[in-house]
């Protein structure tokens, strides 16, 4: 008998779905059937690939309803915002690789004249293991899949436990499109199954999005295979509210960025630094901002604060903030504001913690909640020590209204992507990459496509 797991709606606590690991027979015919169609889906032409993922995209958008509400059983984000990440970021993200694809994987030519040919082509690698979490199913697993498909590799898809309706939507999806079969598969793995997939040979790229910890499991089951890989892992994005910001939008943005899918976002904002000269009239604000928020049943269009993923992070994160008030840290938000936080659930109420300081786990340890710490700075130089004293460097955001200020602090900051006057974002036209303990690797942009494709030059002689 094959195991099985079950998923817990953060909802309600109930049993949501439950589905079967597959068995070894079934992951080997996987893998034989993505390297069967390897050579047929590399030669098959470029708009035609284009094609496929335009109809994998019509499917999902013509069940955005459906998957929204999924999305909000499986991992508890509002169904007042769940559909945004079908036919917001998605669409927006499928629409520019696809767009991009054909500049992207065109031959990048050296000389061609009379006394021959110098070029460089932009090869399929072949299979592409992509492993995507819960918190974003759609956006996080779209980074890598879509661009791999067009790219001409095969795809097999793990999504974590929690969110195994979006694999299986995603199947839908290609089955909806036409793919051939062996292109893009699924399975609902095991930890333990994934890694004798990653170690297996005819893997050639492992694309991950995860915490630290995740990563590192994925590195060691690699480690001597030289196999490519790309990592997108966590983060403690800071933003810094200079002197001359405007308060109320930095107020409104960083809150936003801060609170949005309960925090649980790698680039959720956790750390804010504000020049100590609006230090008060920020922290104020702030407070007013994040007592609007409502925190209640996600399926409600009203509720704009969902649940954590499950009850055991929501406990994670009240030791982690006792912790800090034990230390000194002081909590803004009265919890009884927000009474569905019982803590015999997976509610909990957002939280504004100031009077912090890098010697509290807080400051330094992911917190992936709806959890913001506030400190004030003296200037700019106190500023940038303080963003990157952090073992993490996704995003960082800068508010003010002078940009080449803005640039010259950008410069030094320890960051894969650095806003000004904007925060939690992630724009396919740029790279999306981390430095440090946030990852390895790029997706989306032009560069996103060098990823996933293996460099081949030519040298012709006549």
């Amino acid at each position: 008998m094959q195991d099985r797991f079950q998923v817990i709606s953060p909802v309600d606590g109930s049993m949501y779905a439950e589905r079967s690991r597959p068995s070894q027979t079934e992951i080997e015919q996987a893998l034989v059937n993505a390297s069967g169609a390897r050579s047929t889906w590399r030669e098959t032409p470029l708009e035609v690939r284009i094609d496929f993922c335009q109809k994998i995209l019509e499917y999902l958008l013509q069940n955005v309803s459906t998957i929204a509400e999924e999305i909000t059983w499986q991992m508890g984000r509002p169904v007042k915002y769940t559909p945004y990440e079908i036919k917001g970021g998605l669409k927006e993200r499928v629409e520019y690789m696809i767009s991009i694809a054909e500049e992207s994987l065109s031959p990048t030519w050296i000389t061609d004249d009379e006394t021959g040919k110098r070029y460089i082509t932009h090869e399929p690698l072949g299979t592409v293991l992509v492993l995507s979490p819960w918190n974003y199913p759609y956006l996080t697993s779209v980074n890598a899949l879509i661009p791999a498909l067009v790219a001409g590799n095969t795809v097999i898809l793990k999504h974590a436990d929690q969110v195994p309706l979006t694999a299986e939507r995603y199947l839908a999806a290609a089955e909806y499109a036409g793919l051939p079969t062996g292109v893009f598969q699924i399975l609902h793995a095991s930890h333990d199954q994934v890694a004798d997939i990653i170690r297996d040979p005819r893997i050639d790229f492992v694309s991950f999005t995860g915490s630290v910890r995740g990563g590192e499991a994925v590195e060691k089951n690699m480690a001597g295979n030289f196999l490519a890989s790309g990592f997108e892992l966590g983060g403690k994005d800071p933003a810094y509210v200079r002197a001359d910001a405007d308060v109320q939008d930095a107020i409104i943005n960083t809150a936003d960025g801060a609170f949005f899918n309960s925090g649980q976002s790698c680039c959720a904002v956790e750390r804010i630094y504000v020049d100590h000269r609006v230090y008060d009239d920020f922290v104020a604000g702030f407070v007013a901002e994040t007592l609007k928020l409502q925190l209640g049943n996600p399926l409600d269009t009203e509720v704009t604060l969902g649940p954590m993923v499950r009850k055991s992070a929501a406990d994670h994160v009240r030791l982690q903030v006792e912790e800090a008030i034990h230390n000194g840290a002081k909590a803004l938000i009265d919890p009884a504001h927000f009474p569905v936080d019982d803590r015999s659930n997976a509610y909990l109420a957002p939280q504004v913690l100031i009077d912090v300081n890098h010697d509290m786990k807080i400051m330094q340890e992911e917190t992936f909640a709806p959890v913001v710490c506030i400190m004030p700075v003296r200037d700019d130089e106190e500023a940038v020590r303080r963003m990157n004293d952090s073992d993490y460097g996704l995003t960082a955001s800068i508010w003010t209204r002078d940009a080449d200020q803005a640039i010259q602090i950008g410069k030094r900051l320890e960051t894969g992507t650095c806003f000004m006057n904007r925060c939690d974002y992630l724009d396919p036209a740029l790279a999306w990459s981390g430095v440090k303990k946030s990852g390895r690797g790029v997706t989306l942009s032009k560069l996103g496509y060098g990823q996933l494709t293996q460099t081949k030059s030519y040298h012709l002689r006549y």
